[in-house]
């Protein structure tokens, strides 16, 4: 029972919500595109945190964490990510009758 709760299984068991979600959003059509690929793109950080920390382990017997060029890199694709769900939502809040804006309270 213990292996079946090990780090890797419980990251491979995170990915379905995350999976789930994203074609929920996709599905919905009602998501905003660019922050879609966004939170898409997340699947690609974590494919290159995978790898880089693979090849901290291997090349320099270390955590990713303590490889400053190989984590620096990794999270470049986090911000990235971020980065499109931000402007992706911020796009889609303009387009909306009101642009985003706080309506006025009728008192």
């Amino acid at each position: 029972m213990a292996s079946l709760l090990s780090a890797s299984h419980l990251f491979a068991l995170s990915l379905i919500p995350f999976l789930v979600f994203l074609w929920y959003a996709k599905r919905s059509q009602r998501f905003p595109p660019l922050a879609w690929w966004g939170f898409a793109a997340t699947l690609v950080f974590v494919l290159v945190t995978v790898v880089a920390g693979g090849v901290a382990q291997l090349r320099f017997g270390r955590q990713l964490a303590d490889v400053d060029p190989l984590h620096g890199g990794a999270e470049v694709f986090l911000t990235a990510s971020n980065l499109l769900i931000a402007l992706g939502f911020a796009k889609a809040g303009h387009r909306r009758p009101g642009g985003g804006t706080v309506p006025d309270k009728k008192r």
